[in-house]
Order: structure tokens, then C-alpha cells, then sequence
């Protein structure tokens, strides 16, 4: 598993929040994700073989919003 944490630029609604998590929950591969609203961040673990944090963040800004950074870790197994 890998968990990524990206931080967005403009994240302005809770409903941004929602639309982000339903893209991203029902990616192939995406175990959990979470929006932090009031951080403007997105934290998800994913399987590598499936998705990419690339692949991820490709997601977020085809749904209208800008990545600014995303950290990647590989997770213990």
C-alpha cells in the first residue's frame, strides 16, 4: 500500500469535498481517502499495482481543481 497527501490550491466547499471523494473512492485500487476541508488536503492509500499518485492527482484535476504538492509514502505491510 502507498498513501499519498496532496494539497490543493482551491478547495472553497464542503460539496468540493464530497465530489472529491466520490472520484477518488471509486478509482481502481483506492482503499481510503479523506478531505481535509479546512486544510485544503486529500490523504489516500492505494495499492501501486492498480494507480498511481500521478494517476490520483490526474483525477482531482480533471474535477476542476489544482494540485499544488503531493507527498508519497510506501506504507508497511
Amino acid at each position: 500500500m502507498t498513501k499519498v497527501t496532496m494539497k490543493l490550491d482551491d478547495l472553497t466547499c464542503p460539496s468540493c469535498m464530497t465530489k472529491i471523494e466520490g472520484a477518488l473512492s471509486h478509482q481502481a485500487g483506492v482503499d481510503d481517502v479523506k478531505v481535509l476541508f479546512n486544510a485544503s488536503k486529500i490523504k489516500a492509500e492505494f495499492d501501486d499495482s492498480q494507480t498511481s499518485a500521478d494517476d490520483l492527482a490526474n483525477v482531482v484535476t480533471d474535477l476542476g481543481y489544482t494540485v499544488k504538492s503531493a507527498k508519497v509514502k510506501t506504507l508497511d505491510k
